[in-house]
Formats: C-alpha cells, structure tokens, sequence
C-alpha cells in the first residue's frame, strides 16, 4: 500500500501529508518541515517530517520542483532521489525523506517550514535480471543502501 506517514518524532509538528496539486498531477509535492537557512555553496538536507510505505515492486522517485532553481537558486544535489520500499521504517531514522538541496547562489537562500521543495512520483519498475543473487537487507537509513 501507498501511504505517506509523519515520522514519531515530527508527529506534533504540524507536518502536512503530501497531495497532488491537481487531478492530472504525477508528483506528491514535498515540503520542508522546519525553516532550513541554506549558506552559499552548501548541500543541506531538508527534513520532511515523512516516511512512505511503499509496495515492493515499485519506488518513489524525487524530483525537484520545477521552479527551485529559477526561483530560489537551489537544486537537489543528487538530480533525482530514489526511495526503495525497504527504506520505510528503516532502525537509522524510521525512512525518513530528506531532499539534499545545493544553494548555487552567492547569497543565503532561506527555506522556510511548509515551503514545497521537491515531488514524488510512484513508479512501479518490477524488472529485474534473471540470475541476480542479492538477498541483502537495508540496514541503515539515508544512503545506506551500497554500505556493507
């Protein structure tokens, strides 16, 4: 099941569960859950205050909004997030989703809390090679996956 959570320790935090902007919308826009003040030529992570159950044919990929760069100078640092379904509740931080954000400008950019930064997409992929052999579990949060 497809499920946006707020995480434990954000749950008296006002955290707003992400919906689509319109009918035909793909993404679910993400929004920073606290005020993040981004120095110039920084990567910061910006904290939702979310984790998403996710079935296990299928991940979310983040992108950023399309005006982020235009409008406030930043951009995500890794181009496109992927969220795999064993990321949901993972023991590091509960699969919490954070937006790593660059601030290419000369000045401070300030995000403030609720400001929508990014959107997910829900894609189903289920194709995978024939003779793969991984039967590893996660066993950290945020880019854990790859550490051994």
């Amino acid at each position: 099941m497809r499920k946006f959570e707020v995480i434990n320790d954000y749950l008296d935090k006002d955290i707003k569960i992400p919906e689509r902007a319109t009918k035909t919308s793909a993404g679910y826009d993400l929004a920073s859950a606290e005020d993040v003040l981004i120095k110039p030529k920084e990567i910061v992570l910006i904290k939702t205050g979310l984790k998403v159950s996710i079935p296990k044919d299928e991940v979310l990929l983040v992108f950023p909004r399309s005006s982020l760069a235009m409008k406030r100078g930043l951009m995500m640092s890794n181009g496109v997030g992927v969220v795999d379904a064993d990321y949901y509740n993972n023991p590091n931080n509960e699969g919490h989703l954070m937006i790593p954000l660059y601030n290419f400008t000369d000045k401070e950019v300030l995000v403030k809390k609720g400001e929508r930064v990014s959107q997910g997409i829900f894609v189903k992929y289920g194709i995978t090679v024939d003779d793969e052999a991984n039967g590893t579990k996660r066993t950290g949060g945020f880019g854990s996956s790859g550490k051994y």
